[in-house]
């Protein structure tokens, strides 16, 4: 990869590791499926006036916001909403090894054993960050979490076998899809709506803002656009630094503590991606 575009991955990892926190915050008061729908709502309204009408494509994005935002984000947060952040980060990484197995047997990507070196090394980091979380005591939310991360690598492979549409074209037609369906998943799976509204806070909303316009708007145009540059492979371990975003993230805005555990399990995970990285520039 280029050195601008392993920077754009880098950028992504810290812009929804910070989005994964704040959401964190955030569904302490709105039901999670009901925070998405604001959360696409709002991206919708930003992209929409400003992009094209990818005809002929619009059905194979409405099959993507479907699996990869509407299920996934369902999944994915109401699970959040029972765990730990970095209990639920952790679990989050199993993207990666979904993302990749799919692509090889759907996409016919080629994975060498330097990339799956650097993928173990980049994922014991990821391991030694976890320490020895309680699973046990929250299995549902632990299989939301981890259903997610599965129909999250599904939709990226769907996303990857899409052609080049732009990345936000993509993102912004995912929104406008996602944002009616993950309300009507509210709608049925959720209670007191209402209330959560009138209630917020200017906080919560702020959070709402940041999640529509930096970590989906921008976050994902970003990552559809290196997705239309490079292999999933060898996109996907940028994820792996998430947790580590995350956790950091804890630190400073929950007063986590700082600990060897979290120091030693970045250094792992970036240099993890250092290695992918490094590895196809000298190929």
């Amino acid at each position: 990869m280029k050195p601008f575009h392993i920077f754009l991955g880098i950028c992504v990892a810290v812009i929804w590791g910070g989005g994964f926190l704040f959401s964190k915050i955030a569904i302490e008061h709105f039901p999670p499926i009901l925070l998405m729908a604001f959360r696409f709502l709002v991206t919708a309204l930003i992209l929409a006036w400003f992009v094209p009408v990818p005809r002929g494509k619009l059905f194979k994005i409405f099959l993507i916001s479907l699996i990869s935002a509407a299920i996934q984000y369902s999944l994915t947060f109401t699970g959040l909403k029972y765990l730990d952040a970095s209990t639920a980060i952790i679990i989050v990484q199993l993207e990666v090894p979904f993302a990749v197995l799919i692509a090889v047997i759907f996409l016919k990507d080629r994975v060498n054993f330097i990339k799956f070196l650097g993928m173990a090394l980049s994922f014991s980091g990821i391991l030694l960050i976890a320490g020895e979380p309680r699973l046990s005591e929250n299995l549902i939310a632990v299989l939301l979490v981890a259903s997610g991360a599965f129909t999250w690598a599904v939709g990226q492979v769907m996303i990857k076998s899409l052609g080049i549409v732009g990345g936000f074209t993509l993102i912004a037609w995912v929104a406008i899809f996602a944002t009616p369906q993950l309300f009507v998943a509210s709608w049925f799976f959720e209670s007191d709506q209402l209330m959560a509204i009138e209630t917020a806070s200017l906080t919560i909303w702020a959070i709402v803002l940041y999640l529509g316009i930096v970590m989906t708007a921008l976050g994902y145009a970003i990552w559809y656009h290196l997705l239309g540059l490079y292999p999933v492979y060898q996109v996907t371990p940028f994820l792996l630094l998430l947790p580590v975003t995350t956790m950091l993230g804890g630190v400073f805005l929950l007063d986590e503590q700082l600990t060897l555990h979290l120091i030693l399990g970045a250094l792992l995970a970036i240099s993890g991606v250092v290695i992918i990285n490094f590895r196809q520039r000298a190929n």
